[in-house]
């Protein structure tokens, strides 16, 4: 019953606020239904490149396993600036010895710089 009031007030907005009204609810929609299925897809293509190019090997988002779980990845280089350029040099060149560990992580030269930055924005997006 309480929406018979609302939508009777909707007749009496003047022209100009009505199509306000129609754009602001149309973007909503849109907003509140598009960018999650984009970033579901995003999230499943990444899970699916991190998967083929082996990185659950060593790795895995909440444990550590032979490397620092991605969740540790991401707390450690939560405030640092320079993150995002780190993350893809120590994958494309291989690192050891920055997680108190003689594990040396192999480099990865054949994954091209733009797959590396979205891997490592990627890593960086897996919040504890």
């Amino acid at each position: 019953m309480a929406l018979k009031p609302f939508l009777v007030s909707l007749m009496f907005i003047q022209p100009a606020q009505r199509m306000k009204l129609r754009i602001l609810s149309c973007a909503f929609v849109l907003a509140a239904s598009g960018m999650d299925g984009v970033y579901a897809e995003e999230s499943a293509a990444m899970t699916d490149f991190v998967r083929g190019n082996g990185c659950f090997s060593c790795h895995s988002a909440t444990e550590k396993i032979v490397g620092p779980s991605f969740q540790s990845i991401s707390s450690k280089y939560a405030d640092d600036k320079d993150a995002v350029p780190a993350l893809v040099q120590s994958i494309k060149n291989g690192s050891v010895g920055k997680w108190s560990s003689r594990v040396a992580m192999p480099p990865h030269q054949n994954i091209s710089n733009e797959d590396l930055t979205r891997l490592a924005k990627w890593v960086l997006s897996q919040k504890p």
